[in-house]
């Protein structure tokens, strides 16, 4: 596996393989590799030739009092559990790279970035898809893998392909779990053992939120009140949205569909969540 720390590498990387024929397939992530993530690479693989991952904490989506500095970093095992699941390059840059004194040009979202994590993490939707833009741009990829479990960047990102014109597939991977259901994050090492327990909440809301469609239930206020039915149960846990939507608006539903995107928010003693179901699927 090459790691590709500059901007030129990878760029010589990608003519290379652009030269001998083969399909690119990009899984940018913010290192701390979890078996999330590795589920994408799976996915990039099966579906190009040749896989670069990039590894950058990307300051720009990060809000005043987030959590930036503390944000989980190993490089070298990122490095070396991208090359164990076969990735073909990883690129690493530096702030200082990705963004040169002087850099002020951002991607703007559209009206879906206001509303849900956006409305709780005022600019950090602009910071993604800046930073996913040049990606794209530096990459040129054929395939692009994201995770379901940050489903509203998903939606975003394609909309920005479509309006932009990239000409590459956005592949959206369902989320990884651990064993109790709870969604796998890098940020999960925040909790402790009663955090987790709390923390569990959500993906146990998501389930009675499924089991109620299930059993016949289309109502999304009603779906809404189960979740929070259960979320409630869970000392520690804060909830700060529940969210049952149109998968490609992100707007309210007036009755619900098995394309129904139930997702949710909530802090664990100051550590932040998020997951999500599409209604029709349940946990995956």
């Amino acid at each position: 596996m090459l790691h590709l720390p500059t901007i030129p590498e990878l760029r010589a990387w990608t003519r290379d393989q652009r030269v001998a024929g083969r399909r690119i397939g990009l899984v940018p992530t913010m290192g701390a590799l979890h078996q999330g993530h590795l589920a994408l690479v799976d996915e990039a693989r099966r579906r190009s030739d040749a896989v670069v991952m990039s590894v950058f904490v990307n300051p720009l989506q990060f809000g005043p009092g987030e959590d930036l500095t503390r944000y989980p970093r190993d490089l070298a095992r990122d490095r070396s559990l991208a090359g164990e699941c076969g990735v073909d390059a990883v690129f690493a840059p530096t702030e200082a790279m990705m963004y040169p004194p002087g850099s002020t040009t951002r991607v703007v979202p559209g009206p879906a970035s206001k509303r849900w994590e956006g409305a709780a993490r005022p600019g950090h939707f602009t910071g993604v898809l800046t930073v996913v833009a040049k990606l794209f741009h530096l990459a040129e990829p054929d395939v692009a893998c994201f995770g379901q479990k940050d489903f509203q960047q998903a939606v975003l990102v394609r909309q920005m392909v479509r309006d932009l014109d990239w000409p590459l597939e956005l592949v959206v991977v369902p989320t990884v779990r651990e064993p109790d259901g709870l969604a796998l994050s890098s940020r999960n090492v925040y909790l402790d053992a009663p955090g987790r327990r709390s923390a569990l909440g959500l993906s146990m809301a998501l389930r009675a939120a499924h089991e109620a469609w299930r059993a016949g239930e289309r109502d999304p206020a009603a779906i809404e009140g189960r979740v929070r039915g259960v979320l409630d149960n869970h000392a520690g846990l804060a909830v700060e949205y529940v969210a049952v939507v149109d998968p490609e608006t992100l707007e309210p539903v007036s009755q619900t569909s098995g394309a129904t995107i139930v997702a949710l928010a909530g802090r664990v003693d100051g550590t932040r969540l998020i997951d999500n179901i599409v209604l029709g699927q349940g946990l995956v």
